[in-house]
């Protein structure tokens, strides 16, 4: 392990996330709150821990390029050092006394899962909520993809760090540069972010709102400035404005930048985006009409049910999180079918969670073609993703993936449930919903509820569930593996 460089990227990632605490200590000046001190001591303390990393230096004749083993590394540390320390303006400022109450909310925030530990945010000071959406921003498209942008250019090892923190089966760049790369997600990014921003205003959504909705929505993160969520406003200008932002969100980034350069044609036969599209369409007219028609639910017009099944359907289909009602009332048909699409998620390369859609299409194409050679044993069958065929070993680190992930949420699963809290339907929900990185589950955890039910073992547990499911597993095995410290 190249210990030099990855300590001197960790440095640069302390450094950009000091950057952005000075953000909420100007919305404190603007609101004439005296939470400033809630940040700046955390800033000091990433300086402190930074600016050693400045003046190490690497012999001549020394290897300074990042491997597979460097960036799962940097990416694991990177990620729990932020949340550590950006933990702490929650907990100076008494916003939540505890530290590890703490820690689950900004751990949950920076990875997007949207679970909270809060009953009332609107008694929060505005800093600390603008700090808690602008987490959930960071988090969706990952700080080291900014940092690394800034790293040598000629370190070809750079792309290491980039995949190990992306999402997906597949990541490539989008230019031969990284740097170039990194700045067309970001500015895609932020366009998309200030577009939402506009239209939330022409809604008449309050400005602070507005910008923490826009940034929350950007992130799929879900955290909401109020506590019956986006359900507050009971606009349908809102709603409509805010559901179509989670599904632009939760598509793939590389198809905007192939639009933008006039390959549309392209970014339109994208078979992850169709199969997307049509899930969710699926599930939004399946829902509406088993709500509509359903003796359990007041919902007596099929308008109405439509306008709360699109709402619910790509506010956890995009893993954002966001409630316009609680769906827990609502009939098992539709229950299952949340928890599909919480298992699926969005797409690869997006800010959503979830298991995403191009790994389902790889696994179903994948299991079908082993079922045709048992019929067929002669027959020569090839995966194709794209028209293209999918090789061998994507294929077999797909399966790795999925049953990782399904262990991993089964066995976090038994151990929260050592605490006796709520049902089975509560357990399996909050497990889900932390490893796909999506807020709310059913039932004690549901919409209308939170997680401060959870004692402070299951919090930790699914803290670490949650930053599984955002760093796609494999950063974190390697962190914790002892081969990693081994010379």
């Amino acid at each position: 392990m190249n210990w030099k460089t990855v300590a001197k990227v960790l440095g640069k990632t302390l450094i950009a996330e000091a950057a952005v605490l000075v953000l909420p200590i100007i919305v404190a000046a603007i609101y004439g709150e005296a939470t400033y001190w809630g940040f700046l001591l955390p800033i000091f303390a990433l300086l402190l821990l930074s600016v050693p990393t400045f003046f190490i230096r690497s012999r001549e004749n020394e290897d300074k390029n990042i491997y597979a083993k460097e960036g799962f590394a940097i990416v694991a540390f990177a990620w729990l050092l932020m949340s550590l320390i950006g933990a702490l303006p929650f907990v100076i400022t008494k916003a939540i006394p505890h530290y590890l109450d703490a820690l689950f909310e900004t751990i949950s925030g920076f990875t997007t899962t949207g679970a909270s530990v809060l009953s009332d945010v609107e008694s929060l000071p505005r800093s600390i909520l603008f700090w808690r959406s602008f987490t959930n921003w960071i988090g969706g498209m990952g700080v080291l993809v900014f940092v690394l942008a800034v790293l040598p250019k000629n370190n070809a090892g750079i792309m290491h760090a980039f995949r190990a923190e992306a999402t997906g089966p597949n990541v490539g760049k989008l230019t031969s540069k990284m740097g170039h790369t990194a700045r067309i997600l970001y500015g895609i990014y932020i366009a998309l972010t200030l577009l939402e921003m506009v239209f939330l205003l022409a809604g008449k959504m309050p400005v602070f709102d507005s910008i923490t909705t826009a940034l929350a929505n950007a992130g799929t993160g879900g955290f909401s400035v109020r506590n019956n969520s986006i359900g507050s406003y009971g606009s349908l200008y809102i709603e409509i404005v805010v559901t179509v932002f989670m599904f632009l969100f939760s598509v793939n980034f590389n198809l905007y930048f192939l639009i933008l350069t006039g390959h549309v044609v392209k970014a339109l036969k994208n078979e992850e985006a169709r199969v997307f599209f049509i899930t969710v369409v699926a599930a939004i007219f399946i829902v509406a009409f088993n709500v509509y028609l359903s003796a359990v639910t007041a919902i007596d017009n099929f308008g109405t049910a439509l306008r709360y099944s699109s709402f619910q359907v790509l506010s956890l289909s995009s893993t954002t999180g966001f409630s316009s009602i609680d769906y827990n009332a609502w009939p098992t048909l539709s229950k299952v079918i949340f928890l599909l699409l919480m298992v699926f998620g969005g797409m690869a390369g997006s800010t959503a969670g979830g298991i995403k859609m191009s790994r389902m299409i790889i696994l179903s194409k994948s299991t079908a073609a082993d079922i045709r050679k048992m019929v067929h044993p002669r027959e020569i069958v090839t995966v194709k993703m794209e028209g293209e065929p999918v090789s061998q070993q994507t294929i077999g680190n797909v399966r790795i993936y999925f049953v990782t992930w399904v262990a991993i949420l089964i066995f976090c699963c038994l151990l929260i449930s050592i605490e006796d809290f709520g049902d089975f339907m509560t357990n399996f929900s909050a497990s889900l919903s932390c490893i796909g990185n999506i807020g709310p589950g059913f039932n004690l955890v549901g919409p209308a509820a939170n997680f401060s039910g959870y004692s402070y073992f299951s919090k930790v547990i699914l803290s670490l569930e949650m930053l599984f499911g955002r760093l796609e597993i494999f950063p974190l095995i390697v962190l914790f593996s002892p081969a990693t410290y081994r010379k």
